[in-house]
């Protein structure tokens, strides 16, 4: 833990302790888990990869007054371990959920007078996680070293501001070089939103400081401004109509050696009934002058959510992305032992921002059922490569369980 953590949850504590001694304390557990089967088939690689991995977080929430302190731990076991890892040199596919054990998260929470301050090791799930998130599909989860603020003093209007001295990423405590255990940097994130009865106006601003030369010689550190609009209305009995426009405009930033500047578009529409549900949209990744890293970037993403699961577009290609998709699903909700049971097909058309080079598309498909705290899901994604990366296809089975 840094000391600049440790002073802030000390601060924090401090006044937890103060508020604690005059009123009484509710504790709650905290406790998950997942276990998950991952199969990798990519062309150019001889062998095929087969993990299976176990991750349990468990901890405790303390509640007094206006005061929420919490900690929770995190451990990733590999029980299957026929794949790469990123650290053990495997001539396996890649499946980045390396064994681990950590200090999850570790917070002290303010919450009064329409004002949360969060300090400590955190979650951060901002607006669609297309900047910022959790990276909630690997088994390690992304947390960050911080201090969040978020003010709702005046009707509609929510302001909502982070700064994170170090990003706890999915490596793992054995991390090390280009996949590091954490990344420092002087980052800042904020939205300001306004909430109309069509749908919530958000301006944001995200200041990406990957202040360490091992992660692509600091290449990585951005700053990205823009606008995201998104709300739903009626437009039958059962049905409501949802979308999402969105643009932003990024450029280096700190000791980011290029320079460069590039775009982000977003535009999405949905229809959603009791049953069914269909969404169309199209995202662009921008490019600059087609040099390496000059497009737009998200490091801190919840990537699995974006671009396909087999997961090829971790990293903007030099001349940018272009994603045309289109989802159709199902799920209906039932009484009895099982709660729910859903299907959703996903198609990908990727191409490029510049040159008009068609990269590949992609299928995905996801089968899933609750069973009272149990989520049992299979999942398929199938890349068919044209001109970039290589045919890949990924199976997924995974259980999880929620307390």
């Amino acid at each position: 833990m840094s000391r600049t953590m440790a002073r802030a949850l000390g601060l924090a504590a401090l006044g937890y302790a103060q508020s604690a001694t005059a009123q009484d304390v509710t504790l709650k557990p905290l406790a998950d888990a997942r276990l998950r089967y991952e199969h990798v088939d990519q062309d150019g690689i001889a062998d095929k990869a087969d993990a299976v991995t176990l991750r349990i977080r468990s901890g405790v929430q303390a509640s007094t007054g206006p005061w929420t302190a919490l900690v929770e731990s995190e451990a990733t076991i590999g029980i299957g371990n026929h794949y790469n890892d990123g650290f053990n040199g495997r001539p396996l596919p890649l499946v980045l959920d390396p064994q681990n054990i950590e200090l999850n998260r570790a917070q002290i929470r303010y919450a009064a007078h329409k004002t949360s301050v969060t300090v400590g090791r955190q979650v951060l799930d901002l607006a669609d996680q297309r900047f910022v998130g959790p990276a909630p599909w690997r088994q390690n989860e992304q947390t960050f070293d911080a201090v969040r603020v978020a003010w709702a003093g005046i009707p509609r209007l929510t302001i909502d501001a982070s700064y994170v001295w170090s990003v706890r990423t999915v490596n793992g405590i054995d991390g090390t070089g280009a996949r590091p255990t954490a990344v420092p940097g002087s980052n800042w994130f904020g939205l300001v939103s306004y909430a109309a009865p069509i749908g919530t106006l958000t301006g944001f601003a995200y200041l990406v400081d990957q202040d360490l030369a091992a992660l692509q010689g600091y290449r990585l550190s951005s700053q990205s401004y823009g606008v995201r609009f998104a709300g739903s209305q009626p437009v039958a009995p059962g049905w409501k109509l949802g979308y999402i426009a969105s643009a932003a405009r990024q450029s280096d930033y700190r000791r980011n050696p290029n320079r460069y500047a590039a775009n982000y578009y977003l535009a999405e529409a949905s229809l959603t009934g009791k049953v069914l549900a269909a969404t169309a949209g199209y995202e662009v990744l921008g490019a600059d002058h087609g040099t390496a890293l000059t497009s737009f970037q998200t490091p801190l993403a919840s990537l699995f959510r974006f671009q396909g699961w087999a997961g090829k577009f971790g990293t903007t290609p030099p001349n940018g992305i272009r994603d045309l998709y289109g989802t159709l699903g199902a799920n209906w909700k039932m009484k009895g032992p099982i709660s729910g049971i859903g299907f959703v097909a996903t198609w990908h058309h990727f191409e490029s921002d510049r040159l008009s080079q068609h990269y590949g598309d992609e299928i995905d498909l996801l089968a899933q059922a609750k069973l009272h705290r149990f989520t049992v899901a299979a999942r398929l994604a199938r890349y068919k490569a044209d001109w970039f990366q290589t045919d890949t296809t990924k199976g997924f089975l995974s259980v999880e369980w929620v307390l």
